[in-house]
């Protein structure tokens, strides 16, 4: 069985015009049984609850305001999701997605980038107060949110998403408590360095996640990504590790159960 633990669904059905249902039957097929949502602004806070309902075994959610949409956020969408998390539903499992985006120019010149760290401190402020995990987004800025997550210290701590960093990198957030997301990243032989970073690590730091209908495994690039491609990441990550494909399966589903269900 497997957790797909980031995925933009509400964006995969408006890619592939598919039902919601369907989406949710193909990954089922797939083994994967739990898919955690993720929002990037406040326009998907009432959409992912609605879906999530609909589906109350298989889906989760987590609310959240992206750092690469910084410019459009307000401070009233702070407390929206001050007052989401406030009163959650069932399945409101995380604050999700936040992070820092240092890989667009403009975002990290001022006022941006002090408006990205702004609303990332008040969202791990969040998390702390209502004891959720994270899912965060860090691309080119693992320094720079390793240095957040150092000082609040959060009880449920998460999982950095999509990573693609060095070893050393990626064992300081392990270190704090986290999680590193292991994606279709690590489907391509290039990416060497992330291959031998999830190939080291301990099994209980890692989770799986497709963060579709973005980052394509390979083999599938030009195409959007589904929660079932799971199963190549899955592969891949057998063949990078130590450890039997059951013990890695029955390991992972543990772990993201006990962050995000």
């Amino acid at each position: 069985m497997f957790f797909d633990t980031h995925t933009h669904l509400d964006y995969l059905q408006q890619d592939t015009g598919e039902t919601l249902s369907q989406l949710v039957k193909n990954a089922q097929q797939a083994g994967v049984q739990k898919i955690l949502m993720v929002a990037v602004s406040q326009q998907n806070f009432e959409t992912l609850e609605k879906i999530t309902s609909l589906f109350p075994d298989n889906l989760y959610y987590g609310l959240g305001l992206h750092p690469l949409y910084i410019q459009q956020h307000q401070h009233v969408d702070l407390d929206l999701l001050h007052q989401q998390l406030s009163q959650p539903a069932k399945n409101l499992t995380a604050v999700a997605e936040i992070g820092l985006e240092r890989a667009v120019p403009e975002l990290i010149e001022d006022p941006l980038w002090r408006k990205q760290c702004d609303f990332l401190e008040a969202q791990l402020q969040l998390a702390k107060q209502y004891q959720l995990p994270v899912n965060l987004h860090s691309r080119k800025a693992h320094d720079q949110l390793f240095s957040f997550l150092k000082r609040i210290q959060l009880p449920k701590c998460g999982v950095i998403h999509g990573f693609a960093g060095s070893y050393t990198q990626a064992k300081r957030f392990v270190d704090l408590g986290y999680k590193i997301g292991v994606g279709g990243t690590i489907t391509y032989a290039r990416a060497n360095k992330t291959r031998q970073t999830i190939a080291k690590l301990p099994l209980d730091a890692l989770l799986l996640e497709t963060d579709s209908p973005d980052m394509p495994v390979f083999g599938y690039q030009g195409q959007p990504n589904r929660p079932e491609r799971i199963l190549s990441i899955f592969t891949a990550l057998c063949a990078l590790r130590q450890e039997s494909p059951e013990q890695i399966e029955r390991q992972i589903w543990a772990q993201s159960m006990m962050l995000f269900s």
